[in-house]
Parts: structure tokens; sequence; C-alpha cells
């Protein structure tokens, strides 16, 4: 039940329904959001196809971090997913390739294309009120004056979001808060953001969202969507949420040995940023896949595989118990949403398994090659192919 019916304006008649709720959370990775554009084409045909639904209108809260949170905001603004990857193409060389760095330095105090597109495409005026969105919508981003990961929702009865507040949260201009969401350390100078234009206090400097734990946004849409706290209070459930995560992209990187372990010391340094990056994710994907019941995801080692709920025997191998059919969705199993989760495996055996034999993996996994915005959106394509209706249960 809304708290403030009011506040909700033009999206009133769609909350205040008690229901089931579907969720979309979309993870941060420079250019590789393509990928994810890829997967969400394959999401997007089977609503359309089984509901005649936009993504903005079967999905009723949409979260992202970083590159997702471009791809988030343009969804929850109506745009498509061809929309996307129109935008990204035409922009993918201004927002990531490392090359323009300088430039981004040279347009901070004078005028800079990339702020003029994207005031463009989401409009300059446009902020996180209910009038300017089709549902509701999450981006995180950092605030380094705090030190502390910042979430921002749209979410009309939170309580930063009060309109009643000089520094209410939904007066943020959208262009800005999805840039201060992609402002990545030495890609992008910091973002400033004066929350009331009355009190220079309340200014505060933003960085990429992608640099906190919630890289992968998944859990964190879970729980500003439930709990009491952040007064939304949906109801948990297998049979009342569901959450689909999709990704950017991940693969292991294979570091020292113990023969050689010191062994590229300088590249492993070097690798810190993306490693911690696939760890969150990782973590992030764990949590919902426990707390939450996996329809469908990739295994997650081989201890644990990818925790779909399998109906096992004593005495089975791994390889059984992989095989094993999953327990029906019509036994419920008292979990509190049901979740699916799409990527795409770039290590090379990965690639290789959906049908990408020649590409070099390390190129592909960079998160700045512009020059694979084609390949990108075709490996997302594939990745995609494996997106059933059977993983979205009762909610298509």
């Amino acid at each position: 039940m809304l708290i403030h019916p009011e506040r909700w304006k033009s999206l009133r008649g769609r909350y205040e329904q008690d229901r089931p709720h579907r969720m979309l959370a979309l993870d941060g990775g420079g250019i590789r959001g393509l990928l994810t554009l890829g997967i969400l084409q394959q999401i997007e045909k089977l609503v359309a196809d089984r509901t005649n639904l936009k993504l903005c209108e079967y999905f009723d809260y949409i979260a992202g971090t970083s590159t997702g949170a471009i791809i988030a905001a343009g969804l929850a603004r109506g745009m498509t997913t061809s929309d996307l990857v129109d935008f990204y193409t035409s922009c993918g060389k201004q927002m990531f390739e490392a090359s323009w760095l300088l430039e981004r330095i040279k347009y901070l105090y004078t005028a800079d294309p990339l702020k003029a597109k994207l005031q463009d495409v989401f409009g300059r005026d446009t902020n996180l009120e209910p009038d300017n969105l089709k549902c509701l919508l999450l981006a995180v981003t950092k605030n380094i004056t705090t030190d502390s990961p910042w979430p921002i929702s749209s979410n009309p009865d939170a309580r930063y979001n009060d309109p009643g507040r000089r520094d209410c949260n939904l007066k943020i201009p959208l262009w800005q808060l999805v840039r201060a969401s992609t402002a990545a350390p030495v890609y992008f100078p910091p973002e400033v953001l004066q929350w009331d234009p009355n009190d220079p206090s309340k200014t505060f400097v933003f960085v990429d969202g992608g640099v906190t734990p919630y890289n992968n946004p998944a859990f964190l849409l879970c729980r500003m969507a439930t709990e009491p706290a952040y007064r939304l209070n949906w109801k948990k459930g297998e049979d009342k949420l569901l959450i689909v995560s999709v990704g950017t992209g991940a693969a292991e990187s294979l570091g020292a040995t113990a023969g050689s372990p010191n062994k590229n010391i300088v590249s492993t340094v070097a690798g810190l940023p993306g490693g911690l990056m696939y760890g969150i994710q990782v973590d992030q994907d764990v949590n919902c896949r426990t707390v939450g019941r996996c329809t469908f995801g990739a295994p997650l080692d081989r201890e644990i595989l990818d925790l779909v709920p399998r109906q096992l025997e004593e005495g089975m191998t791994l390889e059984q118990q992989y095989a094993a059919p999953a327990v029906p969705l019509s036994t419920n199993l008292g979990r509190n949403f049901l979740y699916a989760r799409y990527n795409a495996d770039l290590s090379s055996t990965g690639l290789r398994n959906i049908g990408f034999p020649n590409l070099d993996a390390a190129n592909i996994q960079k998160m700045d090659a512009v020059e694979n915005i084609p390949t990108l959106i075709e490996i997302g394509r594939a990745a995609g192919q494996r997106v059933d209706a059977a993983h979205f249960g009762p909610f298509i």
C-alpha cells in the first residue's frame, strides 16, 4: 500500500495495486553494456510476444550501476533496446575510450559534448519525479565526499524523496545522475551535484557506482523493494517477486602459481580493480541465489554448482547432480523471490561454446574497447538464446 498516494502522480494507478512485482537489475562494465543489451533484446522479444508489453511496462523496478544505469534510465524512460544500442554506437567513443580522457578534462569547464548528448537523450530538465518515468528506477553511484555508496531511487515514498525537502532526490536531473553513476575513475572527472541549491554543504562529489559493493545491484534492489525502512514494502515470496539480473560478461583471471608466485606481479596489481568487480558480482549473485530461488544461472563453482534446486538422490556424481531435473516451480520452497541470472562467459572456452572460437578473449574482456561494439552485441544475443519463459515462472 502506498504511503503517500498523491506523490505517485501518473504512476499511482499502476503501483497502488496489491499484486506480484517484477524487477530488473543491470550490472556495470563499461562498453560491455552492449552485451547486456544483446541479452535484453531476447528478454524484450519474449516479453512482447507473451504479454505485448514494453520492458518498462513489464518490469516494475529497474536498477542499474554505471553502464547499467544508462540502460536502466533509458528503459525507465520508455526507450527500447534498439534505441539504446543506437545511443551506445554513436556515443561509445566519448563515454568509454581511454584516449578521450584528455578531451573530457578539457571539456570539464567548457562545452562538454557528452553532457549535451545525455541531455538530448534523457531531457535537460527531466528529473526523477513520477511523471518523467514509466516505472521505478534505481541508479547506484558513490559519494566520495562521504565515502559511501549512494543508491538513488525514484520511489516517491522514500524518506529523502519527500517533495517538501529542499534536498529532495527526485529533483536531481536524470542525465546528471546517470553521468555520476558512470564517472569511472581514470576515464571521467568526478561529477559534482548540489543537492540543495541554497546550501553549499549539500554539494557532493560522485564517481562510478561500479567501485561500490553494488556493481551487480540485484540484491540491493531486492532490499530496497522489501525492507520497510525504504517505504515500498513489496511482499516477498516465490509467487510475489521476480528478479531478473543481467551481467556484462565475466571471466576468471588466472594469476600467479605456486611454481612462480611472483610472476606477472605488475599485471596482477593492474588487474586488481577488475578482479574486485568480478568478486563483488559473484558475491551479490550468490546472495540472490541463496535467499531467492534460482531458476537459471551459470555454475558458480564445483561445490555449489548453479544453486538451482534439483531433485537429487544419494550417491549422485557431480555431473549427475548438475543434470538432475529442477524441482518444479509448482512446489513452493519458501524462498523470498524468484531469480534468473543471465550473463556471458568471456573466457576463451566460454566464447567458443557460444560460437565465437576465433575471438581474443583478453580483448573482448576490456571495458573500453569501443572497436568491439558490433561483436559485443552479437555475443549478448548469443548468450540471450538461453532466455526461456520457464525461468520466469508464473510472472509471464
